[in-house]
């Protein structure tokens, strides 16, 4: 797994890459933009160049996390307007820059059928707009707090199934969700449950990246609450298993956890956790 942390881009985009580099990171993961707002300067052509040339010299894989104002699954004639926009604009900016992955969450509604047939045909409409992209979404599995889609393999394979371009979309594991959404990784028998009910539900070719985070609240909470790698209720147990997974040896895997100044600190941690050979 290629080990690396959720990024700053203060200072503008291009600059996420020597804070991973002093992060000992092998891979990065930005916001292509304010993730709290829905509007954003335009992306210059000298920042878009700065950013390229950095990933260039630096050798390190980025991929960009979106909006969390975004809901595909509303019913809200503005809102859904308002975020078809942001993921085109969002993954807009990933193809300019060369980013191959934006992570979206699926959205909220309170009738899962309904809202999954939602977040399918919006997504439709995303890629209607971007014909000929090679930058593609991922979908990333939720804790399933409140009226959140996406806490369950079944609503991903739902999904898929309704879409009309499903070689353009791609899976983004989080460890604290999947713990907080009921799929127990934190001993190696449920490890392996767990991708074995994955790959049987939407398949682990799909998995372009994983986020890396232990869960603060018990198995099944559906409260996502991220916490330190080995210092929730996962345990290391899940995380050893994923760094030595040969079938990911070349996905993206970043930390999202509480405190970036401990993402040195955790990356080591990880990275002692592989086997050696």
């Amino acid at each position: 797994m290629l080990l690396g942390a959720h990024e700053s881009i203060a200072g503008g985009v291009s600059q996420a890459f020597a804070r991973a580099e002093e992060h000992g990171a092998r891979s990065l993961q930005i916001f292509t933009k304010n993730a709290r707002g829905w509007n954003a300067p335009p992306l210059t052509e000298p920042e878009r160049r700065a950013f390229r040339a950095e990933a260039r010299r630096s050798g390190l894989p980025a991929i960009a996390h979106g909006s969390y104002l975004v809901n595909l699954g509303t019913e809200d004639p503005v809102l859904r307007d308002k975020s078809i926009a942001c993921v085109t604009e969002e993954l807009t900016r990933c193809e300019r820059l060369g980013i191959s992955c934006l992570v979206i969450h699926p959205g909220t509604h309170p009738d899962e059928k309904r809202g999954l047939a939602l977040v399918a045909e919006g997504l439709d409409e995303v890629h209607r707009r971007t014909p000929r992209f090679r930058s593609r979404i991922c979908l990333e599995i939720t804790a399933g707090q409140g009226h959140c889609l996406g806490w369950r393999f079944w609503h991903l394979t739902e999904i898929l199934s309704r879409v009309s371009r499903e070689d353009r979309l791609g899976l983004c594991l989080d460890t604290c969700h999947l713990f907080a959404a009921g799929y127990d990784l934190s001993s190696e028998e449920g490890y392996e449950a767990v991708m074995a009910e994955c790959d049987a539900a939407v398949g682990l070719e799909r998995v372009r990246c994983f986020h890396l985070n232990d869960c603060k609240k018990p198995l099944g909470c559906r409260v996502d609450r991220h916490e330190e790698v080995g210092q929730g209720t996962i345990g290391r147990t899940a995380f050893r298993c994923l760094v030595n997974d040969s079938r990911f040896v070349n996905t993206i895997g970043v930390l999202e956890t509480p405190s970036p100044e401990r993402y040195a600190e955790a990356l080591r941690l990880l990275e002692s956790l592989r086997r050696r050979q």
